[in-house]
């Protein structure tokens, strides 16, 4: 069974929040999810910069997070796919936010990291 390498911090509302979603990757896929249900495939190709096996892992605790469902539809070959839980919709402000921030900053940003 899967075992979190750092485990969910109780004890803070921040560190709480970010310990579900402050993965590399993990905002990155509610907001796709936000927009439509997706198979993994989809998501890998939304994301090619990440490694399958990163991605994998963080959807895995996403799901068990209760913040993505995943539904695996019983035919040949096995199709699986992955929603955002109405849990999940709740972090969609968040990110909001965090987009916001991101596209008001850019500038700030951009001639240190744009080498």
């Amino acid at each position: 069974m899967y075992e979190r390498k750092i485990p969910v911090d109780l004890n803070c509302p921040l560190r709480l929040t970010m310990s579900l979603i402050g993965a590399k990757w993990k905002s990155c896929i509610l907001d796709e999810l936000r927009h439509k249900p997706l198979r993994p495939s989809e998501l890998h190709k939304i994301f090619p910069e990440a490694t399958p096996r990163v991605l994998d892992l963080q959807l895995k605790e996403l799901v068990e997070d209760g913040l993505v469902a995943k539904t695996i539809y019983p035919q040949q070959p096995p199709r699986s796919e992955y929603t955002i839980t109405s849990l999940g919709q709740t972090l969609i402000p968040i990110i909001d936010e965090m987009i916001e921030w991101g596209n008001r900053n850019a500038d700030v940003f951009e001639k240190k990291y744009n080498k």
